[in-house]
């Protein structure tokens, strides 16, 4: 299952700055075989932006799909999921001593769930199937943190914070 080509806002009237992160999110998304659906999640918790597809018919009937395999309900659940992960995996390394967390893998029967951390305190979350090829999906993840990570302004994050917000 491959997903979807939307990231769950239209791009126009953003800076360029935003498309560009819109872009990599898409690009991850329709590039990297087994991916359902990727959040980006602020440190704070808030969704700044997703993979949930736009309004074509195609898109529809993969968004059933999606919500069907993935995380119940929408885009804010897998936020949220990733959020919870984040600040355990946090807490825990604190706890051992371990340094700081870099990436978080949750292998479950029907599906896979990778958390990375992005250099402003914010994640990447990636909900993939079962089946995916677990190195190709970090080895992406980790090229789109590479990319985006050092544009996470804080200018950047409110604008799409708000784009988000304006959007649900």
């Amino acid at each position: 299952m491959r997903g979807t080509g939307g990231t769950g806002t239209g791009t126009f009237g953003l800076s360029h700055e935003a498309r560009n992160l819109h872009w990599l999110l898409s690009n991850l998304v329709e590039e990297v075989p087994g991916v359902l659906a990727v959040a980006v999640v602020s440190s704070d918790g808030l969704l700044l932006l997703s993979s949930d597809p736009g309004a074509t018919a195609e898109a529809a009937e993969a968004e059933a799909t999606v919500r069907a395999e993935g995380p119940r309900g929408s885009s804010a659940d897998l936020a949220t999921i990733v959020s919870g992960i984040g600040s355990l995996t946090i807490g825990a390394a604190k706890l051992m001593d371990g340094g700081g967390v870099k990436q978080t893998m949750v292998a479950m029967a029907e599906g896979s769930l990778f958390v990375m951390a992005i250099s402003d305190g914010s994640l990447l979350g990636v909900h993939a199937t079962a089946e995916c090829d677990m190195s190709v999906i970090a080895y992406h993840m980790a090229l789109f943190v590479g990319r985006a990570g050092h544009k996470l302004t804080p200018e950047l994050r409110e604008e799409l914070r708000a784009t988000m917000e304006s959007t649900g």
